[in-house]
């Protein structure tokens, strides 16, 4: 399944075809889905928008001709709502967890927890943007909680998204991140690191949710292609998808 990703421009989706947004902690799982979707929908065709959650909402707001969002949270589709770019409820799909990862052989002791954070050889720490991602916010909160905030804000590495602040961490840019069990789940990324998984008590629940777009409703084909994948979300083959992924499903 090939999947494509719109960075600097939009372009409307041609006849037959809708686009999705997907927040980046979903940007390798929205391929398992697709593809289980494609086997019962061969004629209709899927384009990707991946980043924020933050990033998204704005650039919807904004006219990017998506027509549905797929999120980390519920606050943003839950606004597009209220705002009027929504022509669908916000559906709660999934709860996932943020977590510290680190490469195998970065030398990285996680048995600390979170203090890991303070140890000295730990120079750079990547962490999501907290203003636009739901696990920057989640890390943030956790490191305000244990009052390690202050201690560690020189030390951050701040991605825009989620998938750079992988990025930092596996190429040496950072030596721990800031992630989500979903993305280092991956066949690519799970063997080839070591995770601690943040205390709930310590950040808000990261709840994601997804919402049909105003634009879907362009014309009667964009319509029922989107109707059709909005339906397929709420299935038995992507809750099974999701919990491979480790994801505890809502319903």
């Amino acid at each position: 399944m090939v999947v494509f990703y719109l960075t600097f421009s939009f372009s409307f989706a041609f006849a037959g075809e809708i686009t999705l947004y997907v927040v980046g902690t979903m940007s390798y799982i929205i391929n398992d889905i697709i593809k289980a979707y494609k086997s019962k929908y061969p004629q209709d065709n899927i384009k990707v928008v991946t980043g924020s959650a933050g990033k998204g909402y704005n650039q919807i707001v904004n006219g990017a001709p998506y027509d549905i969002f797929i999120s980390a949270d519920m606050e943003y589709p839950n606004k597009l709502k209220q705002k009027g770019y929504a022509i669908s409820q916000v559906i709660p799909y999934g709860i996932a967890k943020p977590v510290i990862w680190t490469k195998k052989d970065s030398g990285i002791n996680l048995s600390k927890g979170i203090k890991v954070v303070l140890d000295e050889n730990v120079k750079k720490i990547a962490i999501p943007n907290w203003d636009l991602a739901l696990y920057g916010k989640a890390a943030k909160e956790c490191l305000e909680y244990y009052k390690l905030w202050d201690k560690v804000k020189s030390k951050l590495v701040v991605g825009e998204n989620i998938n750079q602040a992988l990025q930092f961490a596996q190429t040496g840019a950072a030596d721990i991140a800031f992630l989500s069990i979903p993305l280092i789940m991956h066949e690519s990324i799970k063997n080839t690191g070591n995770y601690y998984i943040l205390p709930d008590e310590c950040h808000s629940p990261v709840i994601h949710g997804y919402v049909m777009l105003k634009h879907a409703n362009t014309d009667k084909e964009t319509y029922e292609i989107a109707k059709r994948f909005f339906d397929f979300m709420k299935s038995k083959d992507v809750k099974n998808i999701l919990k491979n992924y480790g994801f505890i499903i809502v319903d």
